[in-house]
Parts: C-alpha cells; sequence; structure tokens
C-alpha cells in the first residue's frame, strides 16, 4: 500500500485499483478549512487524471467523525470579502469528489454534518456503520447548504423530505438516515472503511471503461425525460462498445478466464 499526502490534512492510499481519500484533519474532526479544501481539491484533480485508480474511498482518520463541515472557528475571522474570497476554493473541494469519473463510495462514521454530509452526499454510494448521526444544519447558523446539499439530498430522498430536513435543520442517526436513504449501507460499529473499501475491490474488479461510462450515465441522465436520459445512455454505450475494454471482456468471457483490462 502506497500514500500519497496533499498538504497537511488530505492524505491519499493505495488499496490496487482502490484509491482511498483520506480526510486527516483529526484535531478540528475534519472540519474543512480553507487549506484542507484545497488540499481536497488537488488530491481529486490528481486521482481523476490517473487511469491506476478505477474506484475512490472516502473516508475519516478520526475515530469519532467523517467530517464536522466548514471549519466555523476560521470563518468567525472572516470579513464578507475574505467569504467572498474563499467561496471558490470551498466549492472546489465538493466539486471535486462530485465530479470524480469513477466510482465513488463514502465510509461515514461518527458526525458527518453539513459539509461533512456534502462531501458523502456527493460519492455514488455511502456506507455508515451505526455510530454515524449526518444532517445540514445550515439554516441554524443563519446560511443554507452550499456544498451541493440542496440539489444533493433531493435527488436521494425528494423534494419534501429533504425540505423537511433542512428546514428544521435535525440530525438524523444511523438507523432513520438508512431508513430514508440518505445513507445506503448500515454496518456495525467500526466497519464502514472495512466494508466501503471491499465495495471498492468488487467494483475495481470490473472495466475501468465501463465503470467510468455507466456512471456518466446515472450521473447525466438525473432528472431527464426517459427519451433524453436513453439518449445519454447511448452515449455512454458507444464509448464502451468499441473499447479494447470490451474486446478484452468478450475474448475473457469466452476463454473462461480473468480479464485483464487495458483500460482504454
Amino acid at each position: 500500500m502506497s500514500e500519497e499526502r496533499f498538504g497537511e490534512f488530505v492524505l491519499v492510499r493505495r488499496h490496487g485499483h482502490v484509491a482511498e481519500l483520506v480526510l486527516d484533519r483529526p484535531k478540528a474532526m475534519n472540519a474543512v478549512s480553507t487549506d484542507m479544501a484545497r488540499s481536497i481539491a488537488g488530491a481529486c484533480a490528481a486521482l481523476a487524471a490517473d487511469p491506476d485508480a478505477r474506484v475512490v474511498v472516502l473516508s475519516s482518520s478520526h475515530e469519532r467523525a467523517f467530517c464536522v463541515g466548514a471549519d466555523l472557528k476560521e470563518r468567525n475571522s472572516f470579513t464578507d470579502a475574505d467569504l467572498l474570497r474563499q467561496r471558490p476554493v470551498a466549492r472546489g473541494a465538493y466539486t471535486g469528489v462530485l465530479e470524480l469519473p469513477m466510482p465513488t463510495v463514502a465510509a461515514v462514521h461518527g458526525f458527518a454534518l453539513g459539509g461533512g454530509f456534502e462531501l458523502a452526499l456527493s460519492c455514488d454510494v455511502i456506507v455508515a456503520d451505526r455510530t454515524a448521526v449526518v444532517g445540514l444544519p445550515e439554516v441554524s447558523v443563519g446560511v443554507i447548504p452550499g456544498g451541493g446539499g440542496t440539489q444533493l439530498l433531493p435527488r436521494r430522498v425528494g423534494a419534501a423530505r429533504a425540505a423537511e430536513l433542512i428546514f428544521t435543520a435535525r440530525r438524523l442517526e444511523a438507523a432513520e438516515a438508512r431508513d430514508l436513504g440518505l445513507v445506503d449501507l448500515l454496518v456495525e460499529e467500526g466497519r464502514d472503511r472495512e466494508e466501503a473499501l471491499e465495495l471498492g475491490a468488487r467494483m475495481a474488479a470490473n472495466s475501468p471503461v465501463g465503470l467510468r461510462a455507466a456512471k456518466r450515465a446515472l450521473r447525466l441522465g438525473q432528472g431527464l425525460d426517459l427519451r433524453a436520459g436513453l439518449e445519454v445512455e447511448d452515449a455512454a454505450w458507444r464509448s464502451a462498445a468499441f473499447s479494447a475494454d470490451r474486446a478484452e471482456g468478450v475474448t475473457a468471457f469466452n476463454e473462461k478466464r480473468a480479464p485483464r483490462w487495458p483500460g482504454e
């Protein structure tokens, strides 16, 4: 397993074709400061360009928190001009995760609040253990979710449920979060990272071209009518159907062996 650090607060570990992006600011429960936001964006840019990274798992080094959201201690010192200048940096962290071209899995335990939960919502699948507490409490401090929460949450749970959760700023424990669809897989305490990495490994065994094409179809087709969505799917299918991965997949199937994906 190799490791690479991006700034002080972000670490990328390699597990074969699974890249683990670790939020590593334990003294602040992974509160996202300006420096940390830059590091998340930088790590995501590097991973997006890496053909060996087939799946990304987003995890935390803190025992009791995934991420508690924006660094409000830092923001308390901001002028309005400071906040305005920082906004593109903060957005870059969330869009960096959201726009990763390969499948992404969040491994959540403890607190995942505000921007922390938005980082998880930016992933394709959320694995949470029974200690997880999630929510978007931004209106309780005079702002609104600004890392995609107002758009990503209703896509998971519907407009009315998202409105109730955002307007009340309430926190949900793991079981209720799973029942309402805020997280996808609920695992035993302390197993979120291991289960997410195992899920990532199962995904990464498949064609990297196919994985990225399927993600494009899923993401770009959201919210479209059926006819338009099928056109999105057809374009993604064409990008995979004439690839070297498709040729290898068919050959490996007929030769009854595991495929050796060229990734192109």
